[in-house]
Formats: C-alpha cells, structure tokens, sequence
C-alpha cells in the first residue's frame, strides 16, 4: 500500500463525496439486512403456528404479507443507495483518473529531450493508459465494493454476535483461515501482476515502433521477420497473464468451499441449539441468510486483494516516472528579445553519455547576432551536437555557453524557448490540418501570418493547389506529403514563431537546390536582424551566410566566408569541387 499512498493528495481533495459515499453505504447496507430478520421472524411465526395456539392462521397470513412488504420496500431503499452510492465514488474515480492524467502529462512535458531519448515512447504511454487503468480501480471499484463488503461484514457479525454468540462464533471460524490464505496468494499476485505490466510495456512499445516504420518494413519485405518477433514478446505477456489468471482462479472455490462449511457449521450448531431450547428455528434460517450474504464480501475480499495489488504494481511505475527529475537544471534569470545577444562558445566539451563518445573537448566559438552563420564537416564532426546545446536539449560537461553575458544554464527556460526556433531533419508534423501544422509554431498567430510563413518558405503555391488548401487534413506524420514539403512546413512552422535564432539542423536535405536558394534567400532578407544558423553538408545551403564555421570531430578546423574558404587549401575547398563537378 505504500506506493498506493500517492494518491492520498486526491482523495483528499473529494473527501466529501468520499464521506457521502459511505455515508450512504452504511444506510444501503443496513437497509438490506432487514431481509433476514424478517425472513427468520416469519419461520419462527410458521414454527409457533405449527406448535401452539398462539398464533391463529389469519395472524400468520398477516404477518407473511406484511413482512412480504417490508422486504420490498428495504430491498427498492437499499437499491436506490446502492444507485446513490455508485454514483458518488464511481463519479470520484473518474475525477480522480482525470487528474492523475493530467499530473502525468504535466510530468511528459516538464522532462527534457534527454529523458525521451533514453525512454520507449510505448512504455511511457503504456503508463498513462493502461497504469493508470488499473490504479482506477482502486480508488473506483475497490473502494466502492471495499467500503461496502466491510460495513456489510461488520453489520452482520454485529447481528450475529447479538442474536446467538455461540452460533456466530462457530460458524465465522473458517474466515481467519481463508485470511490466511488471501494474505499469501496476493503476495504471488502482486509479484505476477509486475511482470505483466512490463511485458505489456514491451509489447506496446514494440507495436508502435512496428506502426511508424511499417514502410520500412514492407519495402525489406521482412514482414515475417518482425512477426515472428511481435509473436515473442506477445507470447511472453500472454503466459504472464495466464499464470496470473491461474493464481487468481484459487480464490473462488477456496472461498465457496470454506463458505459451505460455514453453513454446515450453522445447520449443526443452530439444530443442537435449538433443540436446546436456545434458540429458535427462524434464527437458523436467518444465520443462513447471513453466511451467504458473507459470501460477497468474503468472496470480494479475494477480487479485492488481487486488484489492489495490480493497483500498486501499476502505481509503483507510476510513480516512478512521476519521480523522474530533468537532468538539466532550470535556471531562474528572465530574458527579454533584446537579451539575444551573441552566443559563445568558452571552453566547451561534451560527451554522449549513451554512447561514451566524446564531441566536443575544448570548443570555444562565438556566434554573432544578426548574422547568418554556415556550420559544415563531416558526419560525426560535432554539427548537430553543437545546435542540441545552444537549445539546451543537452548541457556541456564543462566550460560555459553564454548568449549575451548570460549564461544558459541560468537562464529560465521558457524565456529561451521563446527565443529559439529548432528545425530538424527529422521532422514532425501532425494529423492535423497544413494551417493547425503551421500553427503550432504560434497558436496565436493570425492567417496573413500563416499565409506569410509559407511563402517565404515557398510551400504557399503548393498548398493552394490541393483540395482544401490551408485546410488539408495531413496523414499521420505527414505521410501524404513529400519529404521537401514536409521539410518546408516545418521551416514555416519556425518563421511564424517570429524568433530570435533560427536553427536549422541539415532542413534543406529534401528540398531542390533552387527551392532551396530562394527560401534562404527570403530569411536572409526577411530576417536580417535575426541570428540564423544553419547545419548542412550541401556548399550551396551555406555559401551566402556572413561566416562559415568547418568542423572536424568537435575542433574548428576553417572560418571564414565562402570566397575566402574556396581560395583557402583545406576541407571546405576539397568538399567544394566535389559538390560543383
């Protein structure tokens, strides 16, 4: 129950309606016991009828009909409660599902890149959904049926213990050994009950991957391959579920048959009782009634058990994310667009701690405002690395990065955010319409800004040709779109953001050299007072910026412009001649 004890804060927060709750789960109950008193009243009427004259057959007739009544009406009471009841915990467990979501999607956003590319996307989406699924069911259904089972226990052993001690006692002698017994299984539950949210995990996490590259995979036509591996990680979670399932199945027939004894016990007891004179024969066949009515709550007790533990597996994951901390420190220092100053490079290394590979050793490099700056070398030289650090995706393991005379750790990353606009090679978009695509960049932004941000991108005349224009409805991931237009919507996403840096990560790639030109073009002549920095292997993306920076495995090996570069015997001109053969 300790990792269960997160929740605490929510059940706080609806105490009221909980208390309401079982407020009217007591009154419910109560209510439904008045079944066997009547019942034993009625048999004990029938036995005086039989055996005296006290009673004449019009009295018994009455008493039948008017205790026929009474079980009806207390039977329409407690299900109206029980109704009242359902709608007051069930209504908080949906309350109380909404924002443990709400919590763990706050979480997914707080976290920095670094977490994601450490996490399987399927796992921590496994954690929202079916985690919390079962985290619902305690604070749903198990504290519903939990609080009714105890109240409904401890009301009829109340009665029990009133009526006949000694027959109470004897008959509840089978329920400290059926404790006994839940207390061990659910033990093995909660152990099973781990192990298949994981395998699960891995099977979600495995369909999704498969989901996104099923291209890929039909193009290799290794359909089987992954099959085959699909097939492993199912059959893993189907014989995790099925040995749980066979754990769980000992409950039942273990709980009806101590039940049964419990019966025979009241037969047995109750006869001797009552040939004793101790009691009477309406009394019996109301302790029958209360040892079936037993049944459920004793029953549940196993149902419960099993649950709860699910609920605490699935809460410990829970909370383990919930946990999880950013590696990258926030700072607290507010900054405006006239803080956009220069960024500088002093004394910077970096190493990929997934990998062990060492980027960057002693990088020193300043990035001056306004210009359009060119980043060029060789794969693996350090080009992305160094654009992951101006945007903070990562932080340097020594020296400092400063943008003006402030440093990037301290600076509050919201504020940095606002600044930068990032364009990947790999680029995202959504399965939404091209303008909600473009919007994202600013939710605010107005349509002559939408209209704007894809002309100087230069997709404009291409999204006017389709169907529905700025309304097209995109594929998932833009799978209806080429490469180039995806890599322009993305560009244009970025303008419209209206930053003070541009990073563009290699996101010309796709598009033609012509299209190319122009787009560079417009940010040059639309965004001269912008810092525009853009990674490339291509000359042509680079060759008009103000200062072009060659990097070879995390050192600066060139500087300079492109007509001074080409005159200049080194990488640059040697990359140069190959590309303009």
């Amino acid at each position: 129950m300790r990792e269960l004890n997160k929740l605490n804060k929510f059940l706080l927060k609806y105490k009221n309606k909980l208390l309401l709750g079982l407020l009217i789960t007591i009154v419910s109950r109560i209510f439904s016991l008045v079944t066997p008193r009547l019942v034993g009243d009625s048999m004990t009427s029938i036995e005086n009828f039989l055996n005296s004259d006290s009673i004449t057959s019009t009295e018994l007739q009455d008493i039948i009909v008017l205790n026929i009544f009474l079980i009806i009406g207390a039977s329409l009471i407690s299900g109206f409660f029980t109704f009242l009841m359902r709608q007051t915990i069930i209504n908080v467990s949906r309350y109380i599902e909404f924002d443990v979501k709400n919590e763990i999607f706050s979480q997914y956003q707080s976290l920095d890149q670094l977490f994601y590319k450490k996490n399987r996307t399927g796992d921590l989406m496994n954690r929202i959904s079916e985690d919390v699924s079962k985290v619902r069911m305690y604070y749903g259904p198990v504290l519903m049926y939990g609080t009714n089972a105890i109240v409904l226990f401890i009301i009829i052993v109340f009665y029990m213990l009133t009526i006949s001690p000694k027959l109470a006692l004897y008959s509840l002698i089978p329920l400290p050994i059926l404790s006994i017994f839940i207390y061990k299984i659910s033990e093995l539950i909660n152990q099973k009950s781990t192990s298949v949210q994981e395998s699960l995990s891995d099977l979600s996490t495995y369909s999704q991957e498969s989901f996104s590259g099923i291209s890929i995979l039909k193009s290799f036509n290794i359909q089987d391959i992954i099959f085959n591996k699909f097939d492993k990680y199912a059959l893993e979670s189907f014989r995790n579920n099925l040995i749980l399932a066979k754990i769980q199945a000992w409950f039942f027939p273990v709980i009806l048959f101590l039940i049964g004894i419990s019966n025979l016990i009241v037969i047995y007891i109750g006869g001797i009782e009552f040939i004793n004179g101790n009691i009477e024969i309406g009394v019996i066949a109301e302790f029958i009634i209360y040892v079936n009515m037993l049944t459920w709550p004793v029953t549940l007790v196993g149902w419960v058990t099993s649950i709860l533990k699910q609920a605490e597996a699935s809460q410990k994951r829970i909370n383990e994310f919930l946990d999880s901390k950013s590696k990258l420190p926030n700072g607290n220092i507010r900054i405006s667009r006239n803080d956009a100053k220069d960024i500088i490079f002093k004394n910077v290394s970096f190493e990929y701690q997934q990998t062990g590979i060492k980027i960057f050793k002693s990088l020193n490099i300043k990035l001056k405002q306004g210009q359009t700056i060119g980043i060029i070398g060789k794969v693996g030289s350090g080009k992305t690395s160094l654009l992951d650090l101006v945007s903070r995706v990562y932080d340097p393991d020594t020296g400092d990065i400063l943008l003006g005379e402030k440093n990037l750790k301290s600076i509050e990353p919201s504020d940095l955010k606002k600044l930068i606009s990032y364009v990947p090679q790999n680029n995202f978009l959504f399965s939404e319409s091209i303008k909600k695509n473009i919007e994202f960049g600013n939710p605010e932004a107005s349509e002559d800004e939408i209209k704007k941000a894809a002309i100087l991108s230069e997709i404009d005349s291409e999204i006017l040709k389709f169907k529905d224009g700025y309304d097209t409805i995109l594929g998932e991931r833009g799978v209806t779109l080429s490469g180039g237009q995806i890599q322009r919507l993305s560009i244009a996403r970025s303008i419209v953001k209206d930053s003070e840096i541009y990073l563009f990560d290699d996101s010309f790639s796709s598009v033609d050299s012509d299209t190319q030109d122009k787009i560079i073009q417009n940010l040059n002549k639309n965004f001269n007072n912008k810092t525009i920095i853009i990674v490339s292997h291509k000359i042509s993306c680079i060759k008009h910026a103000n200062k072009i920076f060659v990097l070879n495995e995390g050192d600066i090996i060139q500087e300079g412009t492109h007509n001074g570069l080409v005159q200049e015997e080194g990488y640059y001109k040697e990359l140069f001649k190959k590309q303009n053969k």
